[in-house]
């Protein structure tokens, strides 16, 4: 059976692909790509149709972060000239969270700069999800405030918070390439801590950063380990007063196969279209929507995004619909598996199929398109094929400071 049709029937049965067939995608051919996207979205609808979940991000804290992670606009240091505040009040990151909610945003993301929260902080964002539910009873809200200590995942979930997001960003090899503050292991403390809490755990990477295919599939594998509901795939935004500022490594093509490859390694987990997607897929956008089930609407963080109504319009001139705050997300044995408490790790979603969590779905699709041979194997650098030669064309102007939104006067992009 040749790499696609087994990827598809692996991804259909939540089995775990091998180390060499993840790198082979990644090295698969442009000429090949539309088959690969063609396979993962058979994966991707089996598991979640034609559903996409929106995201909000608002930002609770810009800017003045004492960590050092390279990637950063806020880091330690930073030469960006973003916003920089300090915390925003509850009724205005409610009110903040309003607009992405009336653009049909199913989960709110409060983020908040620096090393980890102290317990007065926990208060705050504590207060800040009492005035967001009290609005929008429905909406889920998902946290993100850095390295926790022990009982603050607890608190954050009796405040009302449904899930926790701290990203493991790159493989642990090269982690220390990139961060010196803190280290790989902090963060997977913290996945942890999320999950024992009962939190719903979302974890995952930024490509583009001058890594390896193998520190790409090394975190995708030791993201399926740690077993998160949800992996945000990132694309580094090179800014300007950065230290990765002339990292400009991605091609859409390269960023299409990544997209892919993690889809194979987490078949029935919310793959998230996250940070970078206008800079380095363009107006391949509408390709990837076949390949994540889940994107980010409006603004970033600290840089500005498509316009949400693009991204409806974007959505629903590919095929696809808006989920509803009445759907769940999660396919049905991973839901469960949450509600019991059960995914502290290697469980639902691991290629244990049949075990603890849930059974996988039976009868495996098969690949329309054409098939890719084994012969693309991975050679294990950044890819050769197609476009790729064209990566180093870097591309400032895509990249907008968000002035608009959270910390300021004028209206959010939603």
């Amino acid at each position: 059976m040749d790499l696609l049709n087994t990827l598809v029937d692996k991804g259909l049965r939540r089995e775990l692909p091998t180390r060499g067939e993840a790198l082979a995608v990644l090295a698969t051919s442009d000429d090949e790509l539309l088959d690969v996207v063609a396979a993962a979205g058979k994966v991707r609808r089996h598991w979640f149709g034609r559903r996409v979940k929106l995201n909000y991000l608002v930002n609770l804290k810009s800017g003045l972060c004492p960590e050092d992670c390279s990637y950063c606009s806020q880091r330690l240091g930073s030469k960006a000239d973003i916003l920089k505040y300090t915390w925003l009040k509850p009724e205005d990151a409610s009110k903040a969270a309003a607009a992405g909610i009336a653009g049909g945003a199913k989960r709110v993301c409060l983020v908040a700069s620096g090393r980890g929260p102290t317990d007065r902080d926990v208060d705050r964002v504590s207060k800040t999800i009492a005035a967001i539910k009290e609005e929008n009873e429905d909406v889920e809200v998902c946290a993100c405030l850095g390295l926790l200590s022990d009982g603050q995942a607890e608190r954050l979930r009796t405040a009302g918070a449904d899930a926790y997001n701290h990203n493991l960003n790159t493989s642990e090899g090269t982690y220390g390439e990139i961060t010196t503050t803190h280290t790989y292991a902090d963060r997977v403390d913290t996945v942890r801590k999320a999950h024992a809490a009962g939190l719903s755990a979302c974890s995952g990477l930024i490509a583009g950063m001058g890594e390896s295919d193998e520190d790409l599939v090394d975190v995708v594998f030791a993201l399926r380990e740690l077993d998160p509901d949800s992996v945000p795939v990132n694309f580094l935004i090179p800014f300007e007063g950065t230290p990765l500022a002339k990292e400009w490594n991605l091609t859409p093509q390269r960023a299409l196969r990544i997209l892919a490859m993690v889809r194979f390694v987490c078949p029935d987990v919310e793959v998230r279209l996250a940070g970078g997607r206008e800079v380095h897929l363009r107006t391949l956008q509408p390709l990837a929507l076949h390949l994540a089930n889940s994107i980010f609407l409006g603004d970033y963080l600290t840089s500005e995004g498509q316009a949400g109504a693009s991204d409806l319009e974007m959505i629903a001139d590919a095929g696809f619909e808006v989920e509803g705050a009445e759907t769940t997300t999660l396919p049905e044995h991973r839901a469960d598996a949450a509600a019991r408490g059960c995914g502290t790790g290697g469980g639902c979603g691991s290629d244990d199929a049949g075990g603890v969590c849930g059974s996988a779905a039976t009868g495996p699709e098969t690949v329309g398109a054409a098939a890719v041979t084994g012969d693309a194997a991975a050679d294990g650098t950044n890819g050769t094929a197609g476009g790729d030669e064209a990566a180093t064309a870097a591309r400032p102007d895509l990249v907008a400071v968000r002035r608009r939104g959270a910390g300021t006067d004028l209206a959010p992009n939603a």
